[in-house]
């Protein structure tokens, strides 16, 4: 019996589903500043940056052939599909006017929480990345297509969001049969709830410097 598939993800993250977020609400909607998201991609970069890392850290660790496949083949298109994905991003930086500030402490506590938990506790890690993907496409998809509407922003500002609305449907499936391969045991959904935690934290703190600015 499958018990970390993609249902049991989905609910065991519901009350942390970031399309639901008050700053993505106000993304989608248009009502944030292009200063707010200039500080979001600014604070995001940190973690796209850490990103390469973390899945090769966690595909050394993982015996399972099958695993390691899943997370190498993600990490192929981090780096190369269409090209170098922190490139994409960079370009959607430049164009919202971000520039590249030291982590905010929400920042910091989600990149070490996929850092130390690759080295560490590399089944976690993976949890943690699976409450990532199983939210990336549509979260992309509703980024970009606000972006186009509300604020302007051309085919290189919005083609990493619209890459990962792409490809974040294949990883989805990736990084849950991943996911089911080295666990069946309930509790390794802890690491999937702590990782969609993380990021809505992240999204906290982006929230209430949207409000003060």
């Amino acid at each position: 019996m499958i018990t970390c598939g993609v249902d049991a993800v989905m609910a065991t993250i519901d009350d942390y589903r970031l399309l639901r977020h008050p700053f993505y609400r106000r993304w989608e909607d248009g009502s944030l500043q292009l200063a707010d998201l200039a500080a979001y991609a600014g604070q995001y970069r940190h973690f796209e940056a850490a990103l390469p890392g973390v899945l090769e850290d966690v595909a050394n660790r993982l015996e399972d052939p099958d695993v390691r496949g899943f997370l190498e083949k993600n990490l192929r298109d981090e780096c190369s599909v269409p090209e170098a994905h922190l490139t994409l991003f960079d370009r959607f930086a430049d164009a919202v006017g971000a520039e590249r500030p030291a982590p905010t402490p929400a920042t910091a506590r989600l990149v070490q929480l996929y850092e130390r938990w690759a080295v560490f506790h590399p089944v976690d890690c993976l949890a943690a990345l699976v409450a990532y993907e199983v939210q990336a496409a549509e979260v992309a998809s509703t980024k970009a297509r606000s972006l186009r509407t509300h604020y302007g922003i051309d085919d290189a500002g919005t083609a990493f969001w619209e890459v990962h609305a792409e490809i974040d449907r294949e990883h989805r499936n990736w990084m849950t049969d991943a996911l089911n391969r080295v666990s069946h045991d309930p509790k390794v959904l802890a690491g999937v709830q702590a990782g969609a935690r993380a990021w809505w934290e992240f999204l906290d703190e982006r929230q209430l410097a949207a409000s003060q600015g």
